[in-house]
């Protein structure tokens, strides 16, 4: 049943992606942005956490899971440390996966002619 929860749930985040895409036209950045912005605000709720014990990697994998991270990862260290800790601990969570994208991106530059 784990992975039958985690296809909904990660299908349904893609399903509400899609109809923003397709019925109000917004462009794939606005789309991103506002999936970031809707995993800070459910994690600021405390819902977050909640969806990630339910759904695992349904949740965990999309992009609303940055936000997410983000957002619980500034917590956290503010908490410990004041208000340094929210710098700090934003990069903790996230550190890996801006690290791959400024990785991989630099190497898909290196071996394909970039436009623009």
């Amino acid at each position: 049943m784990d992975f039958f929860w985690a296809f909904v749930v990660g299908g349904a985040i893609c399903v509400v992606g899609q109809l923003l895409l397709d019925i109000f036209k917004l462009t794939p950045a606005h789309v991103m942005s506002s999936f970031v912005v809707a995993g800070a605000v459910l994690d600021g709720f405390g819902l977050y956490d909640k969806l990630i014990e339910f759904a695992g990697a349904g949740a965990t994998v999309p992009i609303t899971s940055f936000g997410h991270s983000l957002l619980h990862g500034a917590m956290v260290q503010a908490e410990e440390h004041g208000f340094l800790g929210i710098a700090v601990g934003i990069f903790q969570l996230t550190s890996a996966g801006i690290a791959s994208a400024i990785l991989f991106g630099f190497i898909v530059a290196l071996i394909f002619k970039p436009r623009g």
